[in-house]
């Protein structure tokens, strides 16, 4: 890692600036200590400056990926580990996926942790920032909520022995809105950036269903108002049309999969400003027809997905054709790691989503998301020099974020997934 503050002039062949819906030529970026300084043609840094050759690249702010369950150390085994390893194993799991991800381009992520653990993602966290370890910056909360027996319960692996499973409610799982309140608060107190509710049902646990509501209104009410009172951030995942209204008339902050969308939801939506996450990679293998993809998956998960494959295909082209403010966020936890977050942008460009849309929600969008859009999300002076490059061409090739160049985070030069030191 090169770890120096002087300036650093990068010379930009293309630029995405994450604020215009277009790619400018030759422009240059000058950074000083860990903020971007100047963005222009032919910029004159101090003498000393550091030029870094970015001519053939087209480069981008970092990337943020807002949907990353950064505990999985591999899918191929998760499901089956879920509540069998120590909390140091799944902080440790944190540290590593962020790593992976800062070399792939994706300088921030908003972390959900799905194991039922302590709160070890807090210090990975706190070190990272530290710079005691290279990583990408995390946005985080310590646990998500749910009920008992709920797709957030994690307790679900051992649903074939009652006494192990029993066992699975804690921090996390709980019932009634006195649970909900001070879980909210307890959340709050370690830390947490924002705080996650899981009222639906979901399509990989063994159980459960994507139209259940598994949190009942005055649970979620309590959620709401508990987290509103404290002014943090709030999100749900959630399937159905009715439960998503629920939430929207509830005022929560954004919204995770809705992939069970409907019209009437959708202009609720923007008429209420709210945004959706929509992970739209885990369901692509069914809507494709992608029979070696589905395969993979769990025989839950295949015959959920097989059944509602006509919804969720219409559900897609409604959010698609929809002015809903989307973020980027991938959701893996089945068929790719964690931390390839570059297959979400694969997944909207051949949905027929405009490359610059998809652009936005990984800039912009979701450094609104993050309520940290006045420090990240685009390239202009005061922002942090969080900023990523790439060989493949972003307009035209789903594949284009899979190879990164060249990663910066905080005026910092990291290693991309082509250095070999």
């Amino acid at each position: 890692m090169l770890k120096t503050m002087k300036q650093k002039l990068l010379r930009c062949g293309k630029l995405y600036d994450g604020i215009h819906r277009d790619i400018q030529e030759k422009v240059d970026i000058l950074v000083d200590g860990d903020r971007i300084q100047a963005v222009g043609k032919n910029l004159r840094p101090d003498s000393g400056a550091e030029v870094l050759d970015l001519m053939h690249l087209t480069v981008t702010p970092g990337l943020i990926d807002a949907h990353i369950h950064t505990d999985i150390l591999d899918w191929h085994d998760y499901w089956q580990n879920t509540v069998m390893r120590s909390d140091a194993f799944y902080t440790l799991s944190h540290l590593n996926s962020v790593q992976k991800t800062l070399e792939r381009g994706f300088t921030t992520v908003r972390a959900h942790p799905g194991s039922p653990q302590d709160f070890g993602i807090m210090d990975v966290k706190k070190m990272v920032n530290m710079g005691v370890f290279p990583g990408s910056r995390l946005h985080v909360t310590g646990h998500m909520l749910g009920t008992p027996g709920s797709h957030c319960d994690a307790g679900q692996a051992f649903c074939s022995n009652p006494k192990l499973g029993l066992n699975s409610e804690g921090v996390n799982i709980g019932s009634g809105p006195d649970f909900f309140r001070q879980a909210v608060r307890n959340e709050v107190k370690y830390g947490a950036d924002f705080v996650k509710i899981f009222v639906s049902g979901g399509f990989s646990t063994p159980n459960d269903g994507p139209e259940d509501q598994q949190v009942d209104d005055e649970e979620i009410k309590a959620f709401l108002d508990t987290a509103n009172a404290l002014r943090k951030p709030t999100t749900a995942h959630i399937y159905a049309p009715k439960l998503m209204q629920k939430l929207l008339k509830g005022h929560i902050t954004c919204m995770e999969h809705g992939s069970l969308m409907d019209e009437e939801t959708a202009r609720m939506f923007e008429d209420t400003g709210t945004y959706l996450v929509p992970t739209f990679c885990p369901y692509d293998d069914v809507i494709a027809g992608d029979e070696a993809s589905l395969a993979k998956k769990t025989p839950e998960f295949r015959e959920k997905l097989r059944y509602y494959g006509k919804w969720l295909k219409e559900s897609r082209e409604i959010i698609i054709n929809s002015d809903i403010k989307l973020g980027y966020g991938t959701d893996l936890v089945a068929v790719h790691q964690c931390y390839e977050s570059w297959h979400e942008y694969a997944s909207w460009m051949r949905s027929g989503i405009s490359p610059y849309r998809a652009l936005e929600a990984a800039t912009m969008v979701n450094a609104q998301i993050l309520r940290m859009d006045r420090d990240i999300g685009s390239i202009e002076p005061g922002k942090l020099a969080d900023i990523s490059a790439w060989h493949r061409d972003l307009l035209t090739d789903p594949e284009a974020l899979k190879e990164c160049d060249f990663v910066m985070k905080g005026g910092v030069v990291y290693p991309n997934v082509y250095s070999t030191d």
